[in-house]
Parts: structure tokens; sequence; C-alpha cells
């Protein structure tokens, strides 16, 4: 009985530690937009840096998107800024993207030297636009999503590039605030942008698994990435839109082949890498909504896109195990590797078990319904008023749903999205943790595959 009471308080606890360490994280937040608003007057200048601004090569990956591509990079070639070039990587494709590309641009075999820096599949031809000096198209043979933007890098004329995700929408300005950081500080390596679920300019999403996703992302992705920014701990954050030094991506090792979601693992990797060498360096997250991706519309889309979340963080902490407590690790490696490790990759699991344990100790007799309920009434609320804390914070900084019927929406998800929808989530998360332990297990996921660079 003991032992039982011992294990009722330890899930107790365990949930107290996790909602206080993100109510942390988000006061952490608060803090970095204070300081990001001293400087937001500068940035809202748009032609005040333009003498200063480094320039960027934008990478588009895609593969069989013909109906979005077009699109895409129109939105890239009409960025507000100074000096920039775009390079589209057709990775395969086998639908019509090539010729939607060619038509729309006017596209021409252009030979040129292509430095060969990184090891990738081969690139069959590269085209450039006679409207558009600045826009480059690699047509390439397929390798996936990671080889098709070590191809980019290899094209790549400038020493910052830029990834943008096929379904990212972006303001115009998208990439001068991305590029702010770097103008503040030589030591910044990358600059990460929170992407939403929808534009400032866009309605509120009526499907309930679109606000889901909308909730979770304010509640443990944007303000807890920001907050970890400010500590240069932040490792995992959404990674629609970033920004990164071409030397150090290089010198890191490039995308990686083995990880499901190649930009979140390099970042991890960046942080690896720069400890073991000992050398100062920074990696920022914006958190301004200067980006939005299409979020689930069903239950369906919902769950994968959960499990592929969840795999992802499997992957990048797995193949950089070596930062966890190692010397020199920083915060990244003794506060952030951690904290993930037990609440993101394990959480999930803990807090089924958690459940599990409940009922079958309502069924033994040796948990009363009281004691239950107010287990369930603690986890319940504190989940409600971490939700609730990164919707303030969103409201308080960038008001980005003006209408009065949108938060009072948002409210009403804050707290149904902790009962039922939590308890779901963590199943699939736990499903898919399962799936990729069992992968491993087996040799369907390969250790850390960097591109072989040349030499």
């Amino acid at each position: 009985m003991s032992l039982s009471y011992g294990i009722a308080w330890g899930i107790f606890a365990y949930f107290i530690v996790y909602h206080l360490a993100y109510f942390l994280l988000h006061i952490l937040a608060v803090v970095r937009m204070h300081d990001a608003e001293q400087s937001r007057i500068l940035t809202e200048l748009p032609y005040l840096h333009s003498e200063l601004e480094p320039p960027v090569s934008v990478l588009l990956a895609t593969h069989d998107n013909a109906d979005s591509v077009v699109a895409a990079t129109q939105a890239l070639l009409h960025l507000d800024y100074s000096k920039f070039e775009v390079i589209v990587i057709s990775d395969g494709a086998q639908d019509d993207s090539l010729r939607a590309l060619t038509t729309a641009f006017d596209l021409h075999p252009f030979p040129e030297a292509y430095r060969m820096q990184l090891k990738t599949q081969r690139v069959k031809c590269i085209y450039r636009s006679s409207r558009y000096p600045h826009l480059r198209v690699l047509d390439k043979e397929h390798g996936g999503t990671a080889d098709a933007l070590n191809a980019g890098i290899n094209a790549a004329r400038y020493p910052l590039f830029c990834t943008v995700d096929i379904g990212t929408g972006l303001r115009r300005d998208s990439l001068q605030q991305l590029a702010t950081p770097f103008l503040n500080d030589n030591r910044v390596l990358a600059s990460v942008a929170g992407a939403r679920a929808t534009a400032t300019e866009a309605a509120l999403p009526r499907r309930w698994p679109a606000l889901f996703q909308i909730m979770d992302d304010l509640r443990i992705k944007l303000f807890a990435a920001l907050g970890w920014s400010m500590l240069n701990g932040m490792l995992i954050a959404p990674t629609g839109m970033m920004l990164l030094r071409k030397e150090a991506v290089i010198a890191a090792g490039a995308y990686s082949h083995g990880a499901r979601i190649a930009g979140m693992e390099l970042i991890v990797r960046l942080h690896r890498f720069m400890r073991q060498k000992q050398r100062a360096y920074r990696i920022c997250f914006i958190a301004d909504p200067i980006c939005w991706q299409q979020v689930p519309e069903d239950f369906a889309a919902l769950k994968q896109a959960c499990m592929r979340w969840q795999q992802g963080v499997a992957d990048s902490l797995s193949l950089n195990a070596g930062l966890l407590f190692a010397r020199n690790s920083g915060s990244a490696g003794r506060l952030a590797f951690p904290f993930l490790l037990l609440f993101e990759v394990l959480g999930p699991l803990l807090e089924c078990l958690a459940y599990i344990f409940l009922l079958a100790g309502l069924a033994a007799g040796f948990i009363s319904w009281p004691a239950c309920f107010a287990f369930l009434s603690v986890m319940i609320g504190l989940g409600i008023l971490l939700s609730a804390s990164g919707l303030l914070l969103e409201e308080m900084a960038f008001h980005p749903y003006p209408k009065t019927a949108d938060i009072t929406m948002l409210i009403l998800v804050a707290v149904i999205s902790n009962i039922g929808y939590r308890q779901l989530s963590s199943i699939w998360r736990s499903i898919a943790l399962f799936n990729w332990c069992r992968q491993r297990q087996s040799g369907g996921l390969p250790e850390y595959i960097a591109p072989k660079q040349i030499r």
C-alpha cells in the first residue's frame, strides 16, 4: 500500500513540475518579448537597414507540388529584402511541377559552375528565369527533402540561406524579421520563425482539429521555444522558415538523411557541434507571426501531425544524445535536453501510464474516488491555466485575433482541449514513440547519416 501511495505522489509531483516548468518558460518569454519590443521600431522601418542586410539565398524544396509550387515561388520573389536569390529545388518530381515553373517564370537551361560542397543525388539541369534574374530552379534526381536542401546549399551564392516549407505562407517582411538577429550579433548561427496556424489577416478556423492544433502551438511550442531562446537553449521549434549561416551548417554536417524532420534535427546538431568546438554562438527564435502554415482539418490529419512531431523530436534527441549533460553543453545540454527528454519524449507515455494507474487504483480500492477527482482536477486545471497563459501572451504581444468572437472561441478551446483532446493526443504520441522504438530495434531507422563533403 505504501508503494502505491509513493507512486501516486510521484505522479502528482511529476505533473506539478511539468506545468511549473512551462510556466517558467512563459515568464522567460515575457522578458524576451519585452526586449524585442524595444527594437521593434527599427524593424518596422523597412529601409533603415537596407545597406546593412546580409544577402540571403532562399531555398524551396518541392516534390510533386505542381498545384502550389508556382504560388509559393511567387511569394518568395516578392519578399521585401534588399538583396536575395530564390532557388527552387525540384526533387525528382514526377508531375508537371517543372513545366508549371517553366511556363510561369520563363525558365531556360543555364550553364553555371555548381560547387559540390555536399554530396547529393545528381543535379540534372539548372534553369534560370528570364523574367526574374534572381530565380534559379534545380532539377535533380529524387533524394528526399534533406538531399534537396543540401543541393540547394551547394548552389547558394550567399553566406546566409533561408529554408521555407512548400506550404508556408509569408508576410512580405518575413525575411527582414529573420535577418535582424544577424545584424545585431555576429555570433548568431540560426534564426527560426514561429509559424502560426493562421495568418494575422485570416479568420480563425472553425474546425475543432485546427483549433486544437492552434492551442497546442501556443501552449507548448511557440512561447516555450521563445523562453529557451532567452537561455540560448532552444532545441525544438516549428521549422517552417529558418535562416541559417551556411558555413556553420556545412561544418556541422548539413541536413541529415536519417531524421524525419531534418530542420529540427539540424538545430539540435548545431548546438552539439558548437558546444563540442567550444565556440560562442546563438540560435534565436522569432515569435512574431511572420509566417503561417496550414493546420489539420480532420482528426486523421491531426493524429498524423502529432505522431510525426513526436517521432521528429525523438529523432532529433537520439541522433544527438552526446549533447546530454556533456561537458561545456550549457543550458542546451544540461537543461533543455533533459527537459525535452522527460516531458516531451517520455511525457505522453508517462501520462498514459498515470491514467492506467488511477483506473487500476480505483478498481483495486487503494485510490479513493475523492483522491482521483482531486488529482484530475489539479492536472486539468493546471493544463487550462497553461493554455490560457499561452493565449494571453499571444494577445498581449501580437493581438492576432481582433474579433471578440475569436478570442471567446479560443478561451473555450483552452478549456476543452484539456478535457479529452490532451488525453487523446497523449495516446497518439505514445503509439508514435512505441513505433519509433520498434523501428529502432529492427534497424528501420538509420543512425545519423551526414552527406559527404567534397574536399
